[in-house]
């Protein structure tokens, strides 16, 4: 059964890929913003950067691939658990309204 410590894995890999993705977008408004400057160093500095956001991307699709497949593993685990414990699962769904209800009767 999917656990809820991989289930924060993958919400944690969720937000890093999405930090990774404005990480990205600001490196090429840089490199746009910076094309005008022509000296040898920024011309180097550029292609280093160009590279390693080449290969940024790559992992990036990489690592939301896995994301994606562990977040389908996690609803096919979840999809046979109550499959082959309806009773169990109609259970944890009513404790968990009971709870719900409770805190928001109380405000």
């Amino acid at each position: 059964m999917y656990t809820e410590l991989e289930n924060n894995d993958v919400v944690t890999k969720q937000k890093l890929m999405a930090d990774f993705k404005v990480v990205i977008a600001d490196a090429e408004e840089l490199l746009k913003a910076t094309a005008q400057d022509a000296s040898e160093k920024a011309v180097a500095a550029r292609a280093r950067i160009e590279t390693h956001l080449s290969d940024a991307k790559a992992k990036l699709a990489a690592l939301e691939e896995v994301v994606a497949q562990r977040a389908k593993q996690a609803a096919d685990a979840t999809d046979q658990y109550v499959r082959e414990n309806p009773w169990k699962a109609v259970g944890v769904a009513a404790g968990v309204g009971v709870l719900l209800g409770m805190l928001i009767g109380r405000r």
